[in-house]
């Protein structure tokens, strides 16, 4: 028995990071003055959450009530992708228009995989690049968030949490230089998501992602920088 409940537990995350099949996009909504393209992974999608409580949705909310008249996201993000999946997602879309806020939030699911942190500093480029170029090519307009510490989660017990903590240091320390680099905005989430080890309302039920609770901090915490991106 207990052995059944060990793999049981090992093969858990996969379900969890990456095989998911998360409803289409919707419609862009050009109904208000700002238009906003969010673009990531399980955390951007809101994984465990209502679409209500994403921290993107979160953000365009307190954007509207900070007088900014602006769009919920167009979302591409899915459960389980990496650096690579999502550029692939990006092409396949086939976007046209261009946005006045576009959010990067990407590389949990390439450290868990165990991917090279150099293949995915390529990779986190040429989404900053297409990012830029979706915001009529002004850096100023892009937000990038850090990668979550999962490994403070309920879930995160399973595994070496002191490794899982190195390892997205050294992936937001790439993210964060390539950012600068390229001239876009790098807001640090990560402590935020730590906050989970003492708080258990910060987790979603399945222990492994972040509640609407959570989302709202990371929301509140880029509204001064989308606020800027917009003004």
């Amino acid at each position: 028995m207990k052995q059944t409940f060990y793999i049981l537990l090992l093969l858990t995350p996969l379900f969890l990071f990456g095989c998911k099949d998360d409803t289409p996009a919707p419609a862009i909504d050009t109904n208000n003055a700002y238009t906003y393209l969010a673009l990531g992974d399980s955390y951007t999608i809101g994984e465990s959450v209502a679409e209500a409580d994403r921290w993107g949705v979160l953000l365009a909310g307190l954007l509207r009530e900070n007088g900014l008249d602006v769009g919920n996201p167009y979302t591409i993000a899915r459960t389980g992708w990496t650096t690579s999946e999502l550029s692939s997602a990006i092409k396949k879309e086939g976007l046209t228009q261009e946005f006045d806020l576009v959010s990067l939030m990407i590389g949990v699911n390439n450290q868990y995989r165990k991917q090279s942190i150099n293949t995915y500093r390529s990779e986190f480029r040429e989404l900053l690049q297409k990012s830029i170029s979706l915001t009529k090519g002004d850096p100023a307009n892009v937000i990038v968030l850090s990668i979550p510490n999962w490994g403070t989660t309920p879930y995160g017990s399973n595994f070496n949490r002191e490794q899982i903590a190195e390892e997205i240091a050294a992936f937001n320390a790439v993210a964060a230089d390539e950012a600068q680099k390229a001239g876009v905005t790098f807001i640090n989430i990560t402590p935020l998501s730590e906050k989970a080890a003492e708080d258990r309302s910060l987790v979603a039920n399945d222990g492994l992602h972040y509640s609407g609770k959570m989302h709202l901090e990371w929301a509140k915490l880029a509204l001064q920088e989308a606020q800027k991106a917009l003004k």
